[in-house]
């Protein structure tokens, strides 16, 4: 073995602990308990724990909570769902100052949300899909985006972390 965190399979196990915006920290130093995978939750559940996770400035974490529902709900839920992960890896990067890729996956799941949800670009808000504010959240993604490609100031995670449903 060459010493790597890897499981019986070979396959790395991403041990090490991490901090709130999922960067990984040295072994044996104190980190943010990761959210177990293939979890499946309803969609309120999904959307309920996702924005726990955004308020408390851990949008990697709410990533993976709208990648378990991509991955375990119906197939035709998919690109909101992941549209959902994407915008949550998007503020990820943009809080760790990649203001490249934050603004290209925020683009990115944007665009995926609108599919995901059946409405195309400046549909008005009956696209709300499983209580979710689809147009809201392509604004807020579509203006942190522009924001931090003109090198805005830096993005605070919790401070900036988007409210999922219309009514919050």
């Amino acid at each position: 073995m060459d010493g790597r965190d890897r499981d019986a399979g070979g396959r790395a196990r991403s041990a090490r602990p991490r901090d709130g915006l999922g960067r990984p920290l040295a072994y044996g130093a104190p980190g943010v308990e990761r959210q177990p995978e293939g979890v499946v939750r309803s969609p309120a559940e999904t959307v309920r724990e996702a924005q726990r996770l955004l308020d408390a400035g851990m949008p990697f974490h709410a990533h993976e909570v709208f990648e378990d529902a991509w991955k375990s709900g119906p197939r035709a839920a998919a690109p909101l769902w992941r549209g959902l992960a994407q915008l949550a890896v998007g503020l990820t990067h943009a809080a760790r100052g990649n203001a490249v890729g934050g603004a290209r996956l925020l683009r990115r799941g944007a665009a995926g949300i609108e599919e995901g949800a059946g409405i195309e670009e400046g549909a008005g808000p009956q696209g709300a899909a499983y209580g979710i504010d689809v147009p809201g959240l392509v604004r807020w993604a579509r203006e942190l985006a522009a924001r931090v490609e003109g090198g805005g100031p830096a993005v605070d995670a919790v401070r900036e972390a988007p409210r999922l449903g219309a009514a919050g």
